[in-house]
Formats: structure tokens, sequence, C-alpha cells
């Protein structure tokens, strides 16, 4: 149901919508306070003015987007305000619903979806009123917030054993309401093995599952989910012609809205998304393994349901992984498919009925829905897929392409449910039609997916990230094929002198002594790689990626590749690409129009989530219980103190809703009180600083702003040094609802301390320097009138220059962007100097956009005199990586 606003009548998706659209728009926001100045006297300060004193940087941070409360910093003529792009004004951020420049989105909803039937109570509602009927307080079975407390963190902190042991806390916390109950199945085995009497072995085995229908209906229905849950799928445009279509959530995909045309009028969806990993629990029974089962649904937005805290993927089951011994080596395999399609129709059985007539469920904005459960995604890695499939893992889960052309740039037929289920009767019953081994079939058949209603299990596959991207192709194939090229020592040699840049990951003895590889070191690889190899391998290696732009640009990269390919040939680095991991990169463009952006179906998910899971012994299912049960209490204490901030008195914070999680760092200038280096001299500064030009720098700045100072800077003066600046930014529609944040570092190198403290290198950061200064908006492509300058100091004013409300930097200049490398598409920089001295300048700290990092070209030989601290003083020709990060490379994608 759209939510509008009451001040102007624009509709939008959500309640939170129409929340961040009255704290943006200016006509709305002035209405909202008039109101509010209305109900309640006393309420006089604008919204943004009460968060500001409740969200304060913590440490030797300066921040460049806070306002500073210091009377004495007050602007004048002699002192300019921050740009209104650097505060949070009604002008900064996108609103839903609405275009603006760089952002915002047009809807183009379905109306016959997601109809209401009536008003309803959630869980959260009905446990309230049982509580106040039995005239309990909200912490009881527990004596007050201490005690609740205490015992929330021992079942989150400690095993199952040592908390019962501690408290005997299982006596409270059976007594919390708690989720779909926890079932145990014995399934007996029979093999094809007979002991010493001829009689068959068998083996039993258990299968843990939970009712899928009831685990749907509390994630549906949570409260703590209104604000990021869809009921109807829509179609999302950057341009009100609907000319430039956005593919995101699973909402704004094409399924949803096809399933919708063979559903009754009216009908909601949930569209099931399934994930399941097989990997050992060493605690659970001996060296057994087993098959855990995920499940969250596309309602929920990908950004919510992909974080681990919020609980919006739930385990639904373990299918069991025995060793089936009672089966012979040559029957054992299949007898281990079979096992698991056997399981997961005992565990998925719920769904049919469901998927065909619809469940009322109560919905997390207390109306009640017909939710038709339909499986929509399964995320998998590829074994599992075939599993799923029942193919063998020679051939592609999607489609029928031949074992021997999954090289080659070819369109094959996409694999269909009714067709697969048909050659498998026909096997079973002795007619096999020859279809059953041109698609490299398995003799499984009953596959759970044969009765699920209104699912095609082969589309439902979706790219997997974690193995087909980051394990797959680019470390498993690109990473070995480029060192093939380059030698080893080589490319260990040019990790080892890449750049800092905040947050990024330093490979600081090279990657070719990395033993155990994770996502999170592919990923920082990924962040790199492509500025190491420009200019250090032929351009035909280099493929560059216009994925931002379209998914017409994804289709255009991989036919380049195709193209280029026989390079790798030439060179003795491959001899064919019968990959199997290469050929599902074909389907990536399909399953995206599908489901959405490949970021929300990541098989990564349920391996950390199954991490985090501790002590399976044989209270494994109670235990689960208990986790449950403590995470709902503590998402129910939250609900309560959001309903009462939803009451009339507080009515002027919540009512109208100031939205935390998209605005609530967005402000403007503040200086920290303490610097982290009070009173340093220039000397100081131009030695640990590295700031040789500052005083001419200075002097510069004073003559151009301050027209009014009469003082000469000398080495004299004394300065404030702050650590570095915190930017906090709008969103970035095409990366995230959520505001960006940076840091630019300017800190001097410090020495060992006592003990075993080691020192710290020097942190001077690139960022881009913004060329038209004054502004009125930030561009989301961060590449318009920026320029490249390293940040070597972040001061204030000493009092005898006058009073000046802002921050200054000390920064020296690179030349402009040239124009992109023709084979990488990377952006070329030099130092840039004037009467042979680095060109640098003083400038207002807002002027800096962001941070940027910029690789130095390494050439095919590196200098091996460079490291990581040195070579942005050494290396003369650099790229800017616009790879260092996904929210910079969509912001600076052109073409």
């Amino acid at each position: 149901m759209l939510q509008c606003c009451q001040f102007c009548g624009k509709e939008f998706l959500t309640r939170g919508g129409v929340k961040r659209h009255i704290t943006n728009r200016p006509k709305c926001r002035r209405a909202w306070e008039s109101m509010i100045e209305e109900k309640d006297s006393e309420v006089t300060a604008p919204l943004m003015e009460n968060h500001e004193m409740e969200n304060h940087d913590v440490g030797n941070s300066f921040s460049p987007l806070r306002r500073s409360r210091s009377n004495s910093f007050d602007a004048d003529e002699h002192n300019p305000a921050v740009p209104k792009s650097r505060r949070v004004t009604v002008e900064d951020v996108a609103d839903e619903g609405e275009v603006v420049e760089g952002g915002g989105r047009y809807f183009e909803q379905c109306s016959d979806a997601g109809w209401t039937l009536r008003e309803g109570e959630t869980a959260f509602e009905r446990y309230r009123k049982y509580k106040e009927g039995m005239g309990e307080d909200k912490w009881a079975p527990f004596c007050d917030e201490e005690e609740w407390g205490l015992t929330e963190w021992l079942v989150k902190s400690l095993g199952q054993t040592r908390t019962d042991d501690f408290l005997k806390l299982p006596i409270k916390v059976n007594e919390l309401p708690h989720g779909a109950a926890w079932s145990c199945k014995k399934i007996s085995i029979q093999g094809n093995r007979t002991d010493e009497k001829g009689e068959p072995l068998h083996e039993d085995v258990e299968l843990w599952m939970r009712n899928p229908v009831e685990c749907i209906k509390d994630l549906i229905g949570n409260p703590l989910f209104k604000d990021h849950m869809l009921y109807t799928p829509a179609r999302a445009y950057m341009d009100s012609a609907g000319l430039h279509r956005v593919i995101d959530d699973m909402w704004t995909a094409d399924w949803w809205c096809d399933m919708q045309k063979q559903l009754p009028e009216g009908a909601t969806i949930a569209p099931i998304i399934l994930a399941s990993d097989k990997m050992c629990l060493s605690q659970f029974r001996g060296d057994k393994t087993a098959y855990p089962v995920y499940l969250s649904i596309g309602n929920i937005a990908k950004e919510k349901w992909r974080q681990m805290s919020a609980r919006a993927t739930v385990l639904i089951g373990y299918l069991p992984a025995g060793k089936l011994d009672c089966f012979t080596p040559d029957e054992r395999s299949l007898a281990g498919y079979r096992l698991f399609h056997h399981c997961m129709s005992l565990l998925l059985q719920p769904l049919v009925a469901a998927g065909e007539d619809g469940v009322e469920m109560v919905c997390a904005d207390l109306l009640i829905r017909r939710v038709y459960l339909i499986l929509a995604a399964y995320v998998a890695d590829f074994p599992e897929q075939c599993l799923v499939a029942c193919c063998k893992e020679n051939r592609c889960p999607k489609c029928v392409v031949a074992m021997d052309e999954r090289g080659d740039p070819l369109t094959s037929p996409m694999r269909e449910p009714a067709l697969i289920k048909e050659i498998l009767e026909k096997q079973k019953t002795g007619h096999h039609p020859a279809e059953f081994d041109e698609y490299g079939l398995r003799t499984v058949y009953a596959p759970f997916w044969a009765n699920l209603p209104h699912s095609d299990i082969f589309l439902a596959f979706t790219p997997d990230l974690l193995h087909q991207l980051y394990k797959g192709i680019f470390k498993d194939h690109l990473v070995k094929w480029c060192i093939d090229i380059v030698g080893e020592e080589e490319m260990d040699a040019w990790f080892k002198a890449m750049p800092d840049y905040a947050g990024l990951w330093h490979f600081k003895k090279g990657i070719s002594t990395v033993k155990q590889w994770t996502a999170t070191e592919h990923k920082e690889m990924q962040r790199v790689f492509l500025g190491l190899l420009a200019g250090a391998v032929p351009s035909q290696v280099l493929l560059r990626l216009h994925t931002a732009e379209s998914l017409n640009g994804l289709e255009s990269a991989l036919a380049i590749f195709h193209t280029n390919k026989d390079i790798l040939q030439e060179l003795n680095v491959r001899e064919h690409f019968n990959i199997p991991k290469l050929h599902q990169l074909s389907h990536y463009v399909q399953s995206i129009l599908l489901f959405g952006a490949t970021d929300g179906f990541n098989s990564e998910l349920p391996e950390r989530s199954l991490s985090r899971q501790r002590d399976y012994e044989e209270q494994m299912a109670l235990w689960l219980q208990h986790q449950e049960a403590v995470f709902l209490r503590s998402s129910y204490l939250n609900w309560l103190l959001e309903q009462s901030q939803l009451s009339p008195t507080n009515s002027t914070r919540c009512e109208h809703g100031y939205d935390s999680d998209s605005d609530s760092e967005m402000e403007g200038p503040d200086v920290v009180p303490t610097p982290a280096y009070p009173q340093r001299s220039v000397q100081h500064l131009v030695t640990a600083h590295s700031a040789i030009m500052f005083l001419p720098a200075l002097k510069l700045f004073l003559c151009n702003h301050m027209l009014h100072t009469i003082i000469v800077p000398g080495l004299q003066d004394h300065f404030d040094i702050f650590r570095q600046v915190v930017i906090t930014a709008p969103p970035n529609p095409l990366v995230s609802k959520s505001p960006r944040q940076w840091r630019v570092r300017a800190t001097p190198e410090a020495p060992p301390g006592h003990g075993q403290k080691p020192g710290s290198p020097a942190k001077f950061d690139m960022a881009l320097m913004s060329n038209g200064i004054r502004c009125q908006k930030i561009h989301f492509d961060i590449l318009l009138g920026t320029r490249v300058g390293q940040v070597h100091i972040i001061f204030t004013l000493p009092r005898q220059f006058g009073t000046y409300s802002q921050a200054l930097a000390y920064i020296e200049w690179f030349t402009p962007l040239r124009e992109p490398d023709p084979s990488s598409g990377l952006h070329q920089v030099s130092r840039s100097t004037c009467r042979l001295h680095w060109n640098a300048a003083v400038i207002h700290v807002d002027e800096i956009a962001c941070p940027c990092h910029l690789i130095p070209k390494m050439g095919q030989s590196i200098d091996w005199g460079w490291t990581s601290t040195n070579v942005y003083e050494l290396a003369s020709d650099f790229y800017l990586n616009t790879f260092i990060d996904l929210d910079t490379f969509c912001m600076s994608a052109i073409d």
C-alpha cells in the first residue's frame, strides 16, 4: 500500500520514504516544523539541531561536515560558511520517488498486487497484550533490565553447556517466545550391501527441520522490518520518461512482475530465497557433515536481509549427509544425491500448498494479506547447483550447452523443469531417452523441486560472487594467468609497493605467501589489480568492464573477452577456455534482470552465518531455539522503544520521522575541541609532515582570503593540527541508501613506543579536490570538476591571524586528469611542480570532495627500491584507481 505525505500529497512505497521526503524537502519540512510548533510550544529547535548534540565524533578527528558550536567561529564577511552542498540541507539527499541531479527514482508500480484483506496484529502486538493481561512488566520473566542484559550476553557469547552451568538460564529462556519450533525426523536408508547373514545393511540419519511457512510468517510480520518491506513489484527508472531503468532489489526486477500475472488479482508474493552450503560441523555429531539450509524472502530490502545482525535470513533445516557405508563405493555418491533431494522434499513440503492457494499472514504494517510462497532464487556454489539440478558437474546446471562448448560465446536453450521431469520419468521406466545423456543428467527420479508450484529451479540459480567470481574466475584463473605472464616475484613486488589507503589491505609479503584465501583477500586484490597490470601486460589482457552504466555493458565486456582471449594461448598461459565458471558469466545478465543485483545473492552469506554458531552437540535444536528466543526478545524490546517514541509526547522526532539510518551523521563542520597535535611549530610541519612549501602556500591563502590581516606567517608561529578529516555525503542511489562516509588522513610518522608497541609510517592521503569549490550540489560523477591532491596537514589558524571558522588543509597538487588509458580505462596523473618545487596550496577542508587512491605506473619491471611508504615520492606517473571501492567505481564510471 502506498504511503502519502500529508503536506504535499506525494506517494511513496514505504513509510521510511515519507520520512526522508519530509526531512529533505524544504516546503514539507517547513510545514512539518510549523505543525510541531503548534502542537508543542516547547519544541523550537529544528530536527537536525536536536540530533546535532547526539552525534558527535569521538577522538582526535576533525569532521568537515558538522556544524561548529563555538560562538567564536560564527560566519561573517571574512569567514565564509560551509557550502550548502556539504551540510545536511534539503537540497542534499535524493528524494525517494523523485528524480534529482545524480539520484532519485521514478516507479511504475504493479497495481494488482499486494491487496490487503483487513487489519491484524503482529506477534509483538499479541505478546504485549498478553504481558499486560498477566500484569507483568516488560522484563519478565527476568527480574530487571540488568538480569536480562546478562542473560542476553551469555547466550550470545558463551556455549550452551557453560551458559546452563552458570545461571541455569534455560529455565527462564525457555519461557520466552521463539520462532518456528525445531523437529527431528529419523530416516532409515537401505543400502545395496549386505551383512554376513545376507541381510541388506541400513543406516539411520537425522533430518532437523522446521516449518518454512511459519518462518516466513515471522519474517514478513516482523515490525522491525516495516520500513524495509515491500509487497508489490515495481519498475524503477532514473528519469520520468522511463528511458533509464534501474534494477536493484528483487521487487524492481522482472521475475516478480511476471509471476503476478500467473496469480489471482491482488495476490501478494513472498519470493523465497533459499541457500544451502555443505560444511563440516565437527561439534554436531562426531565427524558427520550436514547441509544447512537458509531462507529469506525478497520482500525485505537486500541491504537489510544481508545484514547478519538483522536475522532476516533464517536457518530452516539441517539435511543429513552421512557416510552411507551401507552402499558400495560406486553407488554411494548417487545415494547421497537421492538422500539430499528426499530430505529437501520433506523440508519444503509445506510450500506446495502455500504456493498454490496462498496463506493469510499478518504483515509488518499490521495488515493481513493472502501471501503466495514461491521459490524464486536458490543461492549455492557450482557443485551444489549441479546437485540440485540433477546433472553432472561437467555440465551447466542452467542450460543444455554441450560439455565441450562451455568456453565459447554461445546462447544455448535453458533447461526446462517440465522437460527434465519427463526425461527422468522415461529413464526411470526404462525408455532411456537420448536427452538423458545429452543433458548430462543423473538418475535422481524425484527431485525436490518437481512439485513446487510456479517455480523454475534452473532460472532460480543466481550468480555466486564468492565461488564463481572471487575464488573462481578471479583467483583461480585471472590471477594465475597474470602471474604466468609477469612472474610470481614481480607480482609480489607490485603488491608490496602498493600505496596505503584507509581500509585497504596491504599485502606486505606479496600474495604468493598467502596460504588461506577467503573472500576478504580476493576483494582486496580486486581493488588494485587492474591498476597494477596497466602498462605491465599486453593491452589485450586488460579487458575494460563497463558494468556500471548498463547490463549491455556487461554483455559487451564478456564479448570483448572472447574476442581477445587468444592472446592468453599465444602467451602459453592457457590451452583452452572450457571452464564451467567462465560459462556461468553468460547467465549473469538474465539473472540480474529476473532477480535484481548480484550483491543480493552470495553464498558468502550462509558461510558467514554458520561460522557464528558453535557447540552443536545433542542439544543443537534447543540451543538454536535459545538463540532465536533471545534475539526475538531483544527485537521486541526495541519495538517497544520505537512504539513509545511514536507517542504524542515524542511526535517531534518520530511521528514525521527523522530517518536515523540515512541522515543521522550528515551535519555541518565542527572542530574537535582538542587537536591531536596542539601548537606545532612551522619547522615541525616542514619536517614531520613533508610540507616544504607550507609558509609560501599559507601566505598566498591569507592574501586571498584574509584581506584585513597584516601579520605575515613565519617560523615563530604555531598551529593546532588534526589527524584526519571525516567526510559524510548524501547517499549514492546507485550504490546504497546509506550516507557515504570517508576519512582523509594526514598523520606524521610515529616512532616505536615503549615495550613492544611498533611505530607507524606517515599517512598523507590522496584526495579529490573540487575545482568548482563553492558548488551548490555534489555531483555523483565524482571526477567532474575535481583534481588530485595529497593532504599533508589539517590545521586551524591561530588567533593572531583573526577569527576564521574553517579548518584548512595544506595539499600538494597533481596534474589535471589526463584522458583514460585505452587499455585499462584509468586516468593518469603526475606530480605538479611550480618553479622547481611541488605545486602546493592551502585550501578549506570543505573543498576536499573525497579520498582517492593512486597506483604507481609499474611498467614491465618494478623499481625494487619502491615501498608502500615511499612510492608516492619516487614514482613519476600514477593511475587514478577508480576500482578502490564500489562507490568510487560507480560514481566515476563513464561511457
